[in-house]
């Protein structure tokens, strides 16, 4: 436990100074929340279901923070240790080979929770964000959606090699998601096409869990079973494809 929390506090330091990690993940959910709520504010609009564009769009900023948790800065992390050598030289120290990756999962999951946290604040405090309806189902959406897009990180850090192609592969799997799932612009204000193009993406599914939880719905049947679907499957898969070197 004590290399377990060591190893959990150099890997979070190490984090804070990716620049990009950092800005993806804790400050440009922050810039999306200003840019739209000083154009829009969060007064109640008839196409948003008389729901305030902040309070529809603050659950989808979390689930882009989770996305970009999981499709860039976990699986660039892992395959820039093992272009490096670093997992294999942890393989010869007297670790556990699943130290360093738990270490990885909690500090990314870490980052996950203080950038959802600062961004609920936030709204909060300056456009007066309506809390979940149901808090502890809310919480279980984000637990859920992090996990299956942690599985996810691990699955491309397990079948890409180098690092340039892990990051250039997220990234790409990446901003569709934000800008077609809900998580970047409410769904409501895209055209119906790609709203429909949208329904195939894991991410679109991670929104409507949380939203729905948030505003006191049902559990979204499809949307649970899709995600619970990408977790198992990606670490599944991923068990049987990372390398460590």
């Amino acid at each position: 436990m004590k290399a377990l929390q060591k190893m959990i506090i150099v890997e979070f330091k190490l984090f804070l100074r990716q620049p990009l990690a950092a800005f993806f993940t804790l400050v440009f959910p922050l810039f999306l929340l200003f840019l739209f709520g000083s154009i829009y504010g969060n007064e109640p609009s008839e196409l948003l279901g008389g729901r305030g564009n902040v309070d529809v769009s603050v659950p989808g900023y979390i689930a882009m923070i989770i996305a970009t948790a999981g499709l860039t800065n976990l699986p660039v992390v892992l395959a820039t240790y093992r272009e490096q050598g670093i997992l294999r030289r942890y393989q010869a120290s007297p670790l556990k080979n699943s130290t360093l990756l738990l270490a990885q999962l909690i500090v990314t999951a870490l980052t996950v929770l203080v950038g959802g946290s600062l961004l609920v604040a936030t709204a909060v405090l300056i456009y007066d964000l309506t809390l979940p309806v149901s808090l502890w189902g809310t919480l279980l959406t984000f637990v859920l959606g992090s996990l299956s897009f942690l599985a996810l990180g691990l699955l491309l850090a397990g079948v890409l090699g180098t690092s340039r192609t892990t990051m250039a592969v997220g990234m790409a799997l990446h901003f569709p998601m934000i800008f077609l799932s809900g998580a970047g612009l409410p769904r409501q204000i895209l055209p119906e096409n790609i709203q429909r193009f949208g329904d195939w993406l894991p991410l679109t599914h991670v929104v409507n869990l949380i939203q729905d939880m948030w505003f006191g719905g049902d559990w979204n049947g499809t949307a649970l079973l899709v995600v619970t679907a990408v977790m198992c499957v990606s670490a599944f898969i991923a068990t049987r494809t990372f390398r460590w070197e």
